[in-house]
């Protein structure tokens, strides 16, 4: 298999990226302004070195240990690995610094894919609502994205985003976007219903994406057709059911026992990948008015009705606005695929409740981890807060490699 290289920018916690390897591709750097996420890239950027080289015990001791020291892990690695993962905002000030490291890096070599999207909370519906468009300097991003495809020139790119990107400013930015990409001398294309969506590659959610894909304008190319995976796996008994059964507040970043045996589910995604144990198995403590609204949403859930915030009980509704947001307590379908996993799980779980009312609690970071599709011997540097938020950002791994595999084939055939 050819070898062929990629920068991620905008890097996050590194699912995308994952995909990639996962395809054969090799990190040339990451670059990710959030240091939680950064951290985590280093770590597994030592799970991925260390498996290269026959020393997956070293990894697996550190997850493990109830006293994780990251940065003695890291030592375990070529140093230059570890400082590829550059944690620094990409702007106008950082772009030279950027460059020069990724240009020690490359030693001369040519870039072959530049993959990454930019925070996509500022094309999002509900951060437009929240500010200027034109003021948030987050929608202007894309601007340091075609800088790097101005200087390293690869054959192809991949920018990931929101669909709301679609209909940012009437479609304003999509068109500054492909404009800016078509000068640098690519051409681009979405996928023609305008999203892919990560049910259809095999991840047990319903995530839609918008993943714009560039090539060279010599390479003649056209938006790769995706197979969709059909199944009939199930968030309970396929993703959850080898997990020990939690109360809210309950669990441990540290190593657990699996509870049961796997599931063809999880071996088929690789998503329990080998290990006698699990870590990240938390969950977030809940007060009990919580609870109470837990069970009812629960209840309600099963009977095929979504709970409706203004209808509870007048004793349990603290918060005075019943007009927006009335769905701000969701349940997570048991018996087929989540809806989407976001950020917001870091400031609370309403929106995440497990189906299982005997546990009456929100998912636990390992849960989320897998409803994006992570392995499980994947670790997230930081709090569990700082967990949540890396994970909902997250492009998930297994809808990366199918990707990355249709990717590579049309590098491949164009080389």
């Amino acid at each position: 298999m050819k070898e062929l290289n990629y920068i991620d920018l905008f890097a996050g916690a590194g699912g995308l990226s994952e995909g990639f390897i996962r395809a054969g591709f090799k990190p040339i750097a990451h670059v990710e302004m959030n240091k939680d996420a950064c951290d985590t890239i280093k770590t597994r950027t030592a799970y991925h070195w260390l498996k290269e080289n026959k020393k997956t015990r070293i990894y697996n001791d550190y997850l493990k240990s109830e006293t994780k020291n990251k940065e003695e892990l890291w030592k375990n690695v070529p140093e230059h690995l570890i400082n590829s993962v550059i944690n620094k905002e990409i702007s106008e000030n950082t772009l030279p610094e950027i460059f020069k490291t990724i240009d020690k890096e490359l030693n001369g070599n040519k870039v072959d894919l530049i993959i990454g999207g930019p925070p996509c909370q500022a094309y999002s519906v509900v951060g437009r609502a929240r500010k200027d468009m034109e003021s948030d300097p987050r929608n202007h991003l894309y601007k340091h994205y075609v800088k790097f495809l101005e200087k390293y020139k690869p054959k192809m790119f991949v920018f990931e985003n929101v669909p709301g990107i679609l209909s940012a400013k009437n479609g304003e930015y999509l068109s500054k976007i492909f404009k800016a990409v078509r000068n640098a001398g690519y051409e681009v294309a979405i996928p023609p219903k305008n999203h892919l969506n990560a049910k259809d590659f095999g991840v047990l959610q319903d995530r839609k994406r918008v993943i714009i894909i560039g090539w060279k304008k010599e390479l003649n190319l056209k938006y790769p057709e995706f197979e969709t995976s059909e199944h009939n796996f199930q968030i309970l008994k396929d993703l959850f059911s080898d997990l020990k059964p939690l109360k809210n507040g309950q669990g441990t970043l540290n190593a657990v026992e699996y509870a049961k045996p796997t599931t063809e589910y999880l071996k088929q995604t690789n998503i329990r990948n080998g290990l006698d144990f699990v870590t990240q198995h938390i969950v977030r403590p809940n007060n009990d008015n919580d609870l109470e609204i837990y069970q009812i949403a629960i209840d309600q859930w099963n009977n095929g009705k979504r709970l409706n915030y203004a209808e509870l009980p007048k004793r349990l509704i603290k918060h005075s606005n019943t007009d927006s947001f009335v769905n701000r307590f969701q349940v997570v379908n048991g018996k087929g695929v989540s809806h989407t996993v976001v950020a917001h799980i870091a400031m609370d779980g309403h929106y995440y409740i497990h189906p299982d009312k005997k546990q009456n609690r929100s998912i636990s970071v390992r849960e989320a981890a897998r409803i994006q599709s992570f392995p499980d011997d994947y670790f997230f540097e930081g709090s569990r807060t700082a967990a949540f938020k890396q994970i909902g950002n997250a492009v998930p791994p297994l809808m990366a490699q199918k990707i990355a595999e249709k990717i590579r084939e049309m590098i491949c055939k164009n080389i």
